[in-house]
Protein backbone atom coordinates (compact mmCIF):
# COMPACT_ATOMS: atom_id res chain seq x y z
CA UNK A 1 0.00 0.00 0.00
CA UNK A 2 3.16 2.48 0.57
CA UNK A 3 4.37 1.86 -2.76
CA UNK A 4 1.25 3.20 -4.49
CA UNK A 5 1.44 6.19 -2.33
CA UNK A 6 4.90 6.68 -3.31
CA UNK A 7 4.12 6.05 -6.59
CA UNK A 8 1.10 8.73 -6.74
CA UNK A 9 2.75 10.74 -4.93
CA UNK A 10 5.70 11.40 -7.40
CA UNK A 11 2.69 11.26 -10.39
CA UNK A 12 1.38 14.66 -8.63
CA UNK A 13 4.63 16.17 -7.94
CA UNK A 14 5.47 15.38 -11.86
CA UNK A 15 2.41 17.30 -12.96
CA UNK A 16 1.09 14.23 -14.22
CA UNK A 17 -2.85 13.97 -13.49
CA UNK A 18 -5.55 12.19 -14.38
CA UNK A 19 -8.09 13.23 -17.02
CA UNK A 20 -11.89 12.83 -16.40
CA UNK A 21 -12.65 13.36 -20.50
CA UNK A 22 -13.01 9.86 -21.56
CA UNK A 23 -13.39 10.82 -25.21
CA UNK A 24 -10.05 13.31 -24.82
CA UNK A 25 -8.55 10.41 -23.06
CA UNK A 26 -8.99 7.84 -25.78
CA UNK A 27 -10.17 5.45 -23.40
CA UNK A 28 -12.87 4.44 -24.81
CA UNK A 29 -10.76 3.30 -28.28
CA UNK A 30 -8.58 1.62 -25.97
CA UNK A 31 -11.35 -0.59 -24.41
CA UNK A 32 -13.04 -1.06 -28.25
CA UNK A 33 -9.09 -2.22 -29.04
CA UNK A 34 -9.20 -4.15 -25.97
CA UNK A 35 -12.59 -5.80 -26.16
CA UNK A 36 -11.43 -6.77 -29.94
CA UNK A 37 -8.03 -8.74 -29.06
CA UNK A 38 -9.89 -10.25 -26.34
CA UNK A 39 -12.47 -11.83 -28.91
CA UNK A 40 -9.57 -12.03 -31.65
CA UNK A 41 -7.05 -13.64 -29.28
CA UNK A 42 -9.97 -15.47 -27.40
CA UNK A 43 -10.04 -18.31 -30.48
CA UNK A 44 -6.65 -18.51 -31.12
CA UNK A 45 -5.36 -18.47 -27.61
CA UNK A 46 -8.18 -20.65 -26.50
CA UNK A 47 -7.13 -23.00 -29.82
CA UNK A 48 -3.66 -23.04 -28.13
CA UNK A 49 -4.84 -23.54 -24.82
CA UNK A 50 -6.65 -26.27 -25.80
CA UNK A 51 -4.19 -28.08 -27.63
CA UNK A 52 -1.56 -27.86 -25.37
CA UNK A 53 -4.12 -29.50 -22.56
CA UNK A 54 -4.73 -31.96 -25.00
CA UNK A 55 -1.03 -32.59 -25.27
CA UNK A 56 -0.71 -32.41 -21.38
CA UNK A 57 -3.80 -34.94 -21.15
CA UNK A 58 -2.04 -37.08 -23.63
CA UNK A 59 0.90 -37.01 -21.98
CA UNK A 60 -0.33 -37.58 -18.56
CA UNK A 61 -2.51 -40.63 -20.71
CA UNK A 62 1.31 -42.21 -21.48
CA UNK A 63 2.99 -41.78 -18.46
CA UNK A 64 0.14 -43.64 -16.56
CA UNK A 65 -0.01 -46.50 -19.28
CA UNK A 66 4.11 -46.71 -18.82
CA UNK A 67 3.70 -46.64 -15.01
CA UNK A 68 1.05 -49.31 -15.22
CA UNK A 69 3.32 -51.52 -17.58
CA UNK A 70 6.45 -50.66 -15.30
CA UNK A 71 3.69 -51.77 -12.20
CA UNK A 72 3.22 -55.08 -14.30
CA UNK A 73 6.73 -55.53 -15.01
CA UNK A 74 7.69 -54.87 -11.50
CA UNK A 75 4.86 -57.89 -10.36
CA UNK A 76 6.38 -59.71 -12.88
CA UNK A 77 9.86 -59.60 -11.89
CA UNK A 78 9.10 -60.04 -7.97
CA UNK A 79 7.41 -63.20 -9.10
CA UNK A 80 10.34 -64.64 -11.00
CA UNK A 81 12.27 -63.56 -7.83
CA UNK A 82 10.03 -65.40 -5.41
CA UNK A 83 10.91 -68.75 -7.69
CA UNK A 84 14.08 -67.36 -8.02
CA UNK A 85 14.56 -67.57 -4.37
CA UNK A 86 12.53 -70.78 -3.97
CA UNK A 87 15.12 -72.35 -6.42
CA UNK A 88 17.95 -70.85 -4.74
CA UNK A 89 16.91 -72.65 -1.26
CA UNK A 90 16.17 -75.88 -2.77
CA UNK A 91 19.51 -75.89 -4.40
CA UNK A 92 20.67 -74.81 -0.80
CA UNK A 93 18.95 -77.53 0.46
CA UNK A 94 20.01 -80.39 -1.75
CA UNK A 95 24.00 -78.85 -1.57
CA UNK A 96 23.54 -79.39 2.36
CA UNK A 97 22.14 -82.71 2.12
CA UNK A 98 24.73 -83.97 -0.32
CA UNK A 99 27.39 -82.43 1.91
CA UNK A 100 25.87 -84.59 4.76
CA UNK A 101 25.59 -87.66 2.98
CA UNK A 102 29.62 -86.96 1.45
CA UNK A 103 30.46 -86.47 4.50
CA UNK A 104 28.95 -89.77 6.12
CA UNK A 105 30.23 -91.72 3.40
CA UNK A 106 33.61 -90.89 3.98
CA UNK A 107 33.06 -91.07 7.87
CA UNK A 108 31.78 -94.76 7.19
CA UNK A 109 34.99 -95.13 4.70
CA UNK A 110 37.27 -94.00 6.91
CA UNK A 111 35.86 -96.36 9.57
CA UNK A 112 35.60 -99.27 7.21
CA UNK A 113 40.28 -98.24 6.28
CA UNK A 114 40.53 -98.10 10.03
CA UNK A 115 38.93 -101.36 10.86
CA UNK A 116 40.94 -102.97 7.79
CA UNK A 117 43.90 -101.29 8.85
CA UNK A 118 43.57 -102.86 12.70
CA UNK A 119 42.39 -106.46 10.94
CA UNK A 120 45.65 -106.06 8.81
CA UNK A 121 48.03 -105.09 11.70
CA UNK A 122 46.52 -107.80 13.92
CA UNK A 123 47.04 -110.85 11.06
CA UNK A 124 50.41 -109.28 10.84
CA UNK A 125 51.21 -109.03 14.15
CA UNK A 126 49.96 -112.80 14.46
CA UNK A 127 51.69 -114.04 11.42
CA UNK A 128 54.77 -112.17 12.90
CA UNK A 129 54.25 -113.90 16.53
CA UNK A 130 54.49 -117.51 14.34
CA UNK A 131 57.59 -117.08 12.53
CA UNK A 132 58.83 -115.96 15.61
CA UNK A 133 57.50 -119.23 17.44
CA UNK A 134 58.92 -121.35 14.44
CA UNK A 135 62.78 -119.81 14.79
CA UNK A 136 62.45 -120.67 18.54
CA UNK A 137 60.86 -124.34 17.90
CA UNK A 138 63.53 -124.53 15.20
CA UNK A 139 66.58 -123.47 17.39
CA UNK A 140 65.48 -125.26 19.89
CA UNK A 141 64.64 -128.41 18.49
CA UNK A 142 68.44 -127.50 16.76
CA UNK A 143 69.85 -127.27 20.36
CA UNK A 144 68.25 -130.21 21.53
CA UNK A 145 69.16 -132.28 18.35
CA UNK A 146 73.02 -130.84 19.20
CA UNK A 147 73.07 -131.43 22.73
CA UNK A 148 71.40 -134.99 22.44
CA UNK A 149 74.23 -135.49 19.28
CA UNK A 150 76.87 -134.36 22.18
CA UNK A 151 76.04 -136.51 25.08
CA UNK A 152 75.10 -139.31 22.70
CA UNK A 153 78.64 -138.97 21.24
CA UNK A 154 80.22 -138.21 24.84
CA UNK A 155 78.83 -141.24 25.93
CA UNK A 156 79.34 -143.72 23.42
CA UNK A 157 82.23 -145.53 23.17
CA UNK A 158 84.13 -147.71 20.63
CA UNK A 159 82.07 -151.11 21.64
CA UNK A 160 78.82 -149.46 21.94
CA UNK A 161 79.50 -147.81 18.37
CA UNK A 162 80.25 -151.59 16.54
CA UNK A 163 77.48 -152.93 18.47
CA UNK A 164 75.38 -150.37 17.32
CA UNK A 165 76.87 -150.92 13.93
CA UNK A 166 76.08 -154.78 13.97
CA UNK A 167 72.22 -154.51 15.21
CA UNK A 168 72.17 -152.17 12.21
CA UNK A 169 73.53 -154.67 9.84
CA UNK A 170 71.38 -157.37 11.17
CA UNK A 171 68.15 -155.37 10.78
CA UNK A 172 69.22 -154.54 7.36
CA UNK A 173 70.14 -158.51 6.33
CA UNK A 174 66.26 -159.05 7.94
CA UNK A 175 64.57 -156.86 5.75
CA UNK A 176 66.29 -157.91 2.59
CA UNK A 177 65.44 -161.53 3.48
CA UNK A 178 61.69 -160.56 3.75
Amino acid sequence: MEIFNIIGQNMLSSGVSLNSNFLEANVLNILLLLAGLIYVLKNFLGSVLNDRQNKVLVAIQESKERLEQANVRLNEAEKQLAQTQIIINQIINEAESTAKKVRESILEQGKSDIEKLTQSSKASVKFAENQVRLQIQQQITSLAIQKVTNEFKSQINSMMHSKIIDQSIIQLEGEINL
